[in-house]
């Protein structure tokens, strides 16, 4: 009886591990997100926290994270912007060729793409090393020379997240429309967001900076800056930004670290 007990449990574990992993990974910012509000002891803090992150801003769209295990993250990774040794992820968004390689390099072992060939939207899930990634997307505008007929590419840019060290941090990516509320439930919790402040190549600077407010994230990080004056973005966001500004180009971030009002950090050694 006890074998064919073992025998049973066995031919069901054959059957359920692959359905479990194709299952989606867990979003410890969107759970977050949604939880309630709970008291924690002043004395408590969790493990994560004083784990760091290291934010470098290489230009244009790019920013690289080192994670505390080791792992090289590049956002919009076109190669044109390097910072260091080459990354170990690379997303990217095909708005146009500054946010995205067809040729990245092959050294490269994981290369994410925030587009569909298929014209279904792309979708990220992926634990790499101590990193979770996940995306969600949102339309692109088409550009001259694009003769398909209609004004927006539906799901042809992706919000990328990546969840690390207690951390929940955003690139939005070449944003180009407004979010709703669809799109903040499932972008949840953000501690720091990437910005593209440029005003026009993506979105107004009204419409971004209403994005920035409703995300609340306590770091807010400017990127496709252009000539924009930061002295407009931050008037847009209000008061309740403090500004930040430094003459590197790195800094490191814990949860712990994080400050208590949200602060824009420019990188001035770009």
């Amino acid at each position: 009886m006890r074998r064919l007990v073992s025998a049973a449990l066995a031919l069901f574990g054959a059957f359920l591990t692959p359905a479990l992993a194709q299952q989606p990974q867990r979003s410890e910012c969107l759970a977050m997100a949604n939880a309630a509000p709970r008291a924690m002891p002043v004395a408590f803090r969790p493990a994560a926290g004083t784990a760091e992150v290291e934010i470098t801003y290489a230009g244009h769209s790019t920013y690289f994270i080192d994670t505390p295990g080791g792992l090289r993250i590049a956002t919009d990774y076109s190669g044109a912007y390097q910072v260091g040794r080459l990354p170990d992820v690379v997303t990217m968004n095909r708005a146009h060729s500054t946010h995205y390689s067809l040729f990245p390099d092959k050294r490269i072992p994981h290369v994410l793409h925030g587009w569909s060939e298929d014209g279904k939207p792309a979708i990220v899930s992926e634990r790499i090393s101590d990193t979770f990634i996940r995306n969600v997307t949102t339309d692109i505008r088409r550009y001259f020379g694009d003769d398909a007929g209609t004004d927006m590419i539906r799901d042809g840019n992706s919000i990328f997240i990546f969840e690390v060290a207690g951390l929940c941090i955003g690139h939005l990516g070449h944003l180009h429309h407004k979010l709703d509320d669809s799109h903040f439930a499932q972008i949840g919790r953000l501690d720091i967001v990437m910005v593209p402040i440029d005003g026009t190549y993506t979105m107004s600077l009204d419409g971004v900076s209403d994005i920035t407010k409703r995300l609340r994230a306590s770091v807010v990080l400017p990127m496709h800056r252009f000539a924009t004056p930061l002295d407009d973005f931050m008037h847009r966001i209000g008061q309740q930004f403090e500004i930040d500004r430094r003459s590197g180009r790195s800094f490191r971030m814990s949860r712990d670290a994080l400050p208590p009002k949200p602060t824009v950090i420019i990188l001035d050694g770009v």
